[in-house]
C-alpha cells in the first residue's frame, strides 16, 4: 500500500512538474522576426543579440540588421550595415567625459546623433526593397531598438507589422510618453541622466524635475524644428507604439518604480554558463592569498587614454595592497607593479564569478553592473556618462558599492575605498543579498523573452496591453484641461460671489442713504 502511495507521489510529482516546464517549450510554430540594430555600439548590440539569440534557440527565425555581423547560423540571417556607421568602438576616456558627463551636453548631442540615426536606417536599400514588398508575408514581427523620438513609426506602418522595443538600458525617460503612454514621477523616479538612485532630497527632486522637463522639451522642440525645416517621410507617418517593451533592467539595479503591463525586464540576459578561464589568468588568480581585484572600463572606453597622473594614482594604489590586480588595458603599460596583470580582453564573466575575485572596479556600465551582481562582487565605480552614474548608485543603495570621480581621484582616495570594500564584510554580505535576489525569478530572462515575442504573436500585436494613456493628448494626460475649467469655475464662482456681496453692499448703502 505505501509503494502505491509512493508510486502516486512520484507519477503526480512528474505531471505537474512536466505542466509546468511545457509552457517553456517553443509552440513549435515558428515565426519569422525581422530585427534592427539602429545604434552602432556594442553594448546595444550584445543585449539584442542575446534576445535574438533566444528566438532562435526556441526555433523562430530571425533577419536582423546590425552593424556588428557574427555570422549566419541556423534561423538566422545578418544583414551587414557597419559600412552605415561611424564606428566609436575605442573612446578617448578623458575626450568622453568632457563631451559627455554633463547631462545637458549630452542630451544636445543626441538630438543631432538620433536625426542621423533614423537617415542611415531608412537609407539602406536592403530596408528599402523591404518596405516596398509585400512583408506582411515575409515576417510576422519587428524588433527594433527605438531613437530618441520616433521615426521608428514610418517603419512599423509601412509593414504593419506588430512591434517590439528594445532598451539596453534603464528606462529612457524623456522618450517615456512616447514609449508607454506615461511620464515618470520626478519625485521618486530618477531620471536617466541622473546622480542619483532615489531623488531624496529637495535639491535631487527639483533637479530631477528640471532634467525631466527640460529633456522632454528639448526633445520636442528639435522634432518640431525638423518637421518644419527639413521634413522627412519618417517625420509624416502615424505614430505606431510597441506591443511591449523588453528592458534592459532588474529591481537590483533599477528602483522599484511603476511601470505599465508592457514592460518586461529582462536585466542580465547576456549572461551565460561560465567556461573555462584560461590557464595563466587563472594561475595568476589562484596563486594569489590574499584575492584579486578586477579593473575594466567595458568594450569602448579605453583605460590607456587616461591622463597620467591619473593612470599613475591607480599603479601607486594597485602597488601598496596585497591583493592581485587583473587590469584591462590596450597597449604596453610603463612601470607596471609586479602584482599587475594586463590584458586587452579578460573573460570578465568568468573572472567574476571565481570566489577569489574580491572587488570589481568600473565604470557602471549596466552588462558589467548585471555581471558583478550575478556574482555577487562588491564594485567600486568611476562612472562616466549616461546611465552609469545612475547604475552605480543603485548599487551604492544596495550597500555593495562605493562611488568615486575619476577627474578628481587621488591614491588616498582610491586606497581608502578598495580597502573599506575589500575588509569592511557588510559590502560583499550585501553583494551576496543582491545577487539573491537577481537570480530569484519565476522566469529566466531568456524564457520571458520567448514568451512575450509569442504572445504578442499569438494576440495579434497584444492591444489590451498598452495603456490608455497612449490615447490622450499631452494636455489631456497633464489634466491641464479639467484644471483650465476647474480655475475658469473657481474665478467665475468667486466672480459671482464678488459681484453678490458688491451688491449687497451698494443696497446697504442706498438704503442708509434713503432712511
Amino acid at each position: 500500500m505505501a509503494t502505491m502511495k509512493m508510486s502516486t507521489v512520484v507519477w503526480l510529482s512528474l505531471f505537474l512538474w512536466m505542466s509546468i516546464d511545457l509552457r517553456m517549450i517553443p509552440t513549435g510554430e515558428a515565426s519569422r522576426i525581422l530585427a534592427i540594430e539602429t545604434i552602432a555600439g556594442k553594448s546595444h548590440w550584445y543585449f539584442m543579440r542575446s534576445l535574438l539569440r533566444s528566438l532562435t534557440d526556441a526555433g523562430h527565425t530571425v533577419t536582423v540588421f546590425t552593424p556588428f555581423p557574427d555570422g549566419d547560423r541556423v534561423n538566422y540571417t545578418e544583414v551587414d550595415t557597419s559600412r552605415d556607421y561611424p564606428m566609436k568602438l575605442d573612446m578617448d576616456l578623458l575626450k568622453t567625459i568632457r563631451e559627455f558627463q554633463n547631462p545637458l551636453m549630452l542630451l544636445n548631442g543626441m538630438a543631432g546623433g538620433v536625426r542621423f540615426y533614423c537617415d542611415v536606417m531608412y537609407g539602406n536599400q536592403k530596408l528599402a526593397d523591404i518596405m516596398s514588398s509585400e512583408a506582411r508575408d515575409q515576417y510576422d514581427l519587428l524588433l527594433i531598438e527605438p531613437l530618441g523620438f520616433d521615426c521608428i513609426s514610418h517603419l512599423a506602418d509601412s509593414l504593419g507589422l506588430p512591434m517590439i522595443y528594445l532598451i539596453p538600458s534603464p528606462m529612457i525617460t524623456f522618450a517615456e510618453r512616447l514609449f508607454t503612454g506615461h511620464v515618470s514621477n520626478p519625485a521618486c523616479v530618477s531620471n536617466v541622466f541622473a546622480t542619483h538612485a532615489v531623488p531624496g532630497t529637495f535639491v535631487q527632486r527639483f533637479t530631477n524635475t528640471a532634467l525631466l522637463t527640460y529633456s522632454m522639451a528639448k526633445t520636442k522642440y528639435d522634432q518640431l524644428v525638423t518637421f518644419f525645416t527639413d521634413p522627412k517621410p519618417y517625420d509624416l507617418a502615424p505614430t505606431v507604439n510597441p506591443s511591449i517593451i523588453f528592458q534592459n533592467s532588474h529591481y537590483v539595479t533599477e528602483s522599484s518604480r511603476p511601470v505599465t503591463p508592457n514592460v518586461i525586464y529582462v536585466g542580465g540576459i547576456h549572461l551565460k554558463l561560465a567556461k573555462t578561464i584560461p590557464k595563466d589568468i587563472l594561475d595568476f588568480i589562484e596563486d594569489s592569498p590574499q584575492g584579486v581585484i578586477f579593473f575594466t572600463f567595458g568594450s569602448t572606453l579605453k583605460v590607456s587614454s587616461l591622463p597620467g597622473h591619473i593612470e599613475q594614482s591607480f599603479k601607486e594604489a594597485f602597488a601598496d595592497i596585497p591583493q592581485r590586480v587583473l587590469w584591462k588595458y590596450e597597449g604596453e603599460m610603463k612601470d607596471k607593479p609586479k602584482n599587475v596583470m594586463t590584458r586587452k580582453w579578460f573573460p570578465q564573466r568568468e573572472i567574476l564569478l571565481h570566489p577569489k575575485v574580491k572587488l570589481f572596479i568600473s565604470h557602471g556600465g549596466i552588462s558589467g553592473v548585471y555581471e558583478a551582481v550575478d556574482g555577487g562582487v562588491p564594485v567600486l565605480g568611476f562612472p562616466v556618462f549616461y546611465d552609469q552614474p545612475r547604475n552605480i548608485e543603485n548599487l551604492v543603495l544596495n550597500g555593495m558599492a562605493i562611488s568615486l570621480d575619476l577627474l578628481s581621484m587621488t591614491k588616498e582616495k582610491l586606497s581608502n575605498a578598495i580597502s573599506e570594500l575589500i575588509n569592511d564584510e557588510k559590502y560583499a554580505k550585501n553583494a551576496k543579498i543582491a545577487s539573491n535576489r537577481f537570480k530569484d525569478r519565476p522566469m529566466t530572462p531568456q524564457q520571458s523573452v520567448v514568451y512575450w515575442t509569442e504572445y504578442v504573436i499569438r494576440h495579434k500585436g497584444a492591444p489590451h496591453l498598452k495603456s490608455q494613456a497612449l490615447k490622450l493628448t499631452w494636455y489631456q494626460y497633464f489634466l491641464l484641461d479639467i484644471i483650465a475649467v476647474a480655475l475658469i469655475f473657481v474665478f467665475l464662482v468667486t466672480f459671482v460671489v464678488f459681484k453678490v456681496f458688491k451688491c449687497i453692499k451698494t443696497f446697504k448703502k442706498d438704503k442708509v442713504k434713503t432712511q
